[in-house]
């Protein structure tokens, strides 16, 4: 999917995702081939290539002086800013680009979190930390796009109906949102506050209701004698 996206063009200036994503050589290898930046999770258990050889992600976390620790946010939460405690480490010296070990700790349960990261040419620590924070808002998205357009509501049976679905409910969830940005870029009525994607699905007309399976059930009684 990724590389379909960059084939056609779509602008993207981080790639971003969990461990499933990070733990994968052949998607880093395949996105530094195009130099295209990224910052994906990896487990704390995973190698780090270092000039003193191969350090666990965590161990090597353990060894860094309090002077390595910055405290920056990684972007505008539910609750305000979400700040954690951040340090990095070159890594994979000799290859080309600039690699590093992201590290986020947090400041209460002092919980690591880790990341390889990517980019061809140099980037700052606080670069590196909004693209990571930049997860969060993706996953919230897919959590409104269940709730505001039904994106985990298909049966999976088959491909192309599934695929079709999911562009349908994304392509509702983007329409919202530019509806919701449109809202917020005008001032609003006198003691009210902007709509919010929520308020607006609400205050659509909601499409007459259809019996689940029709379909189904129509090309069952068409093959049956």
């Amino acid at each position: 999917m990724i590389t379909r996206a960059l084939d056609a063009r779509v602008r993207a200036g981080w790639v971003t995702g969990d461990e499933v994503y990070g733990g994968d050589p052949g998607l880093r290898a395949g996105l530094e081939d195009r130099q295209v930046c990224y910052v994906l999770a990896v487990a704390k258990s995973h190698p780090a290539a270092t000039a003193a050889g191969a350090v666990r992600a965590d161990v090597l976390a353990r060894k860094l002086p309090p002077r390595a620790w910055q405290r920056l946010s990684a972007g505008p939460g539910a609750k305000g800013h979400r700040w954690y405690d951040w340090a990095w480490v070159s890594i994979d010296p000799g290859l080309p680009g600039h690699r590093h070990l992201l590290i986020r700790r947090h400041r209460r349960t002092r919980e690591l979190a880790c990341y390889r990261c990517y980019a061809p040419r140099p980037v700052s620590l606080a670069v590196l930390v909004r693209a990571a924070g930049r997860r969060w808002t993706v996953e919230e998205d897919f959590q409104a796009s269940k709730g505001l357009a039904a994106l985990d509501e298909h049966q999976v049976r088959r491909w192309a109906s599934w695929y079709r679905w999911v562009t349908l409910a994304m392509l509702a969830l983007a329409f919202l949102t530019i509806v919701a940005l449109a809202e917020r870029a005008q001032p609003p009525p006198p003691g009210m506050i902007p709509l919010t994607r929520n308020e607006i699905a609400r205050l659509l007309p909601a499409p007459p209701a259809r019996p689940a399976g029709t379909c189904h059930y129509r090309r069952q009684a068409a093959k049956d004698p």
